[in-house]
């Protein structure tokens, strides 16, 4: 296994430190033979979790540490996970999970140096991630923490604690596991490369497997739909900002939503604002935050949605509603991911994925003076556009169907079959509030469903212009017209457009059923065209 040439330094100076720390009051004589036998285990192969187990269990043999951990680092979302430890249980070595620059392992990875806390209970950095230190059984602690490099690249870090009587001697244990990180840092790279060379094989036996990729939490197979999933797809891997564009109720949230949890950080909080649900004057401190007596009624420090959302995604929907106040402090998050509490000088970091949406036009609303010109910049770095529901055809069937099974599992009936007449109606009407006033259609219609069906007279009377002229009256004779509207479309339905049969089948002469037609408005040979 090869050494980088500045630990071969410092291994070449070893046998004479080790002599002196003999004078020290405890012997490192025997840490030659500790490098030589974690080189031997290195050199041996296997897995990298057997491999670096035995490595921590040489090291609390040799250098009697007391807890130690090898982290890895995961550029793909950014976070350092416990790969292996000695002195954790499974459960807290689970909660050793980092971002570069928390705690003294994030340090580490950040600034690519070795730590050394002479006594942990007083370094502010030292987070007790993993809930194994305890203050008064191990409040004389040292520790110390090297990151493994290979070449320009961290990959990740070796660290233990132990109690040191001597200040030296946590020097010379500092120069000892820089040495083992280089010895072990190129079987952490192949790892990390085999590692990310099978994720990348997941996803494409993943995709493969499923034909095309498609978010769980929405529903459509149109066309229209396929290119915002392709999109979604292809941002949800990335931090940048997304700008989600559309009509009111066309599901913005919800591709909000899909974004965040097929992205490297899912694990995350996933934090949802509305800007158009608050007056101007709290909008900044839900943002934000505020200190206590920032105003009045502050009467503590209060966090803002962006420190909520540290770590995760921040979905502001309506964000064309913002006051230009508002608007100037989240151009400066967007760009420097800080900002100051209502009330404070203190300046917040946050780690923090911006999703936007909007169903206004904001390039009208620049041209107006109305919203930013730097931040719709910022803000419309990938925009998608989601399609209005009247545009996605077959996908209102689809959605019809999911609504109704839900209401009728919400409600505890039967679920009920949707009749022709009302599939028809509700291919054919524009839906001006999309996917919501579909769903609000569906509840109401299974409300009142009669005998297991859903007729078209059960669907809101704005979805019935073809016989607006009887929904506006109440009575018997327009119940009944409904009804005869149904199995008229139903028979003509069934018989493609054969109106002989269509005739024969409602026990009806072809004079009458043509009268029919002509009162209803209907062309048999509208039906004949879906044959």
């Amino acid at each position: 296994m090869r050494v980088e040439k500045r630990e071969l330094a410092v291994a070449s100076r070893l046998p004479q430190t080790l002599s002196f720390s003999c004078r020290l009051g405890e012997c490192r004589s025997e840490l030659m033979p500790l490098l030589s036998e974690v080189s031997k285990v290195v050199s041996a192969g296997g897995s990298l979790s057997r491999t670096l187990k035995l490595v921590l269990e040489l090291m609390q043999k040799h250098m009697q540490v007391i807890r130690a951990m090898i982290t890895l680092y995961d550029a793909s979302c950014d976070q350092i996970f416990i790969h292996e430890s000695y002195g954790l249980s499974p459960e807290e070595a689970e909660k050793g999970v980092y971002a570069p620059g928390e705690g003294i392992t994030g340090k580490v990875i950040e600034t690519r140096q070795p730590i050394i806390v002479p006594h942990i209970a007083d370094d502010p950095l030292f987070l007790n991630r993993t809930g194994s230190w305890d203050k008064q059984r191990d409040g004389q602690h040292s520790f110390i923490c090297v990151p493994i490099i290979r070449g320009l690249k961290v990959m990740g870090t070796i660290g233990f604690e132990r109690v040191y009587n001597n200040t030296q001697l946590r020097f010379l244990d500092l120069e000892v596991l820089r040495v083992i990180a280089a010895i072990i840092a190129q079987a952490v790279e192949l790892h990390l490369l085999d590692h990310a060379h099978q994720k990348i094989l997941r996803a494409q036996a993943s995709r493969q497997a499923s034909d095309k990729f498609k978010p769980a939490n929405i529903i459509g197979n149109s066309r229209a739909m396929q290119s915002v999933y392709r999109l979604i797809e292809k941002v949800s891997h990335a931090r940048t900002t997304v700008l989600i564009l559309g009509e009111s109720g066309v599901g913005k949230e919800r591709v909000a939503t899909a974004i965040h949890q097929n992205s490297h950080c899912a694990g995350g909080p996933f934090i949802k604002f509305n800007c158009a649900s608050l007056p101007e004057s709290v909008i900044e401190s839900e943002l934000f935050g505020h200190e206590k007596g920032a105003f009045t009624g502050a009467i503590s420090r209060r966090a803002g949605r962006f420190e909520e959302a540290d770590g995760g995604t921040l979905f502001l929907d309506e964000v064309g509603e913002l006051s230009p106040s508002a608007q100037s402090k989240l151009l400066r998050v967007i760009q420097e991911r800080s900002f100051e509490r209502v009330g404070s000088n203190e300046t917040v970091q946050v780690n923090v994925r911006i999703l936007a949406a909007t169903h206004r036009d904001l390039g009208e609303m620049v041209e107006r003076g109305a919203f930013r010109e730097d931040l719709f910049y910022r803000l419309n770095v990938f925009p998608i556009t989601i399609p209005p529901l009247r545009e996605r055809g077959s996908d209102i069937l689809l959605l019809a169907d999911h609504f109704n099974a839900r209401f009728a599992r919400e409600q505890g009936v039967e679920l009920p079959t949707i009749a022709t007449p009302a599939l028809n109606m509700l291919l054919s009407y524009a839906w001006p509030g999309n996917v919501r006033e579909l769903e609000n259609a569906m509840e109401r219609a299974v409300l009142l469903a009669d005998e297991g069906f859903i007729h078209s007279y059960h669907l809101p009377i704005n979805l019935q212009p073809i016989i607006e002229h009887l929904t506006e009256q109440e009575g018997l004779e327009a119940r009944l017209a409904r009804v005869e509207y149904d199995m008229i479309v139903e028979a003509l339905t069934r018989y493609q457009g054969n109106v002989s049969r269509t005739a024969s089948y409602l026990n009806m002469t072809r004079r009458a059923l043509g009268l029919r037609l002509d009162k209803y408005q209907l062309s048999y040979k509208q039906y004949r065209s879906k044959a």
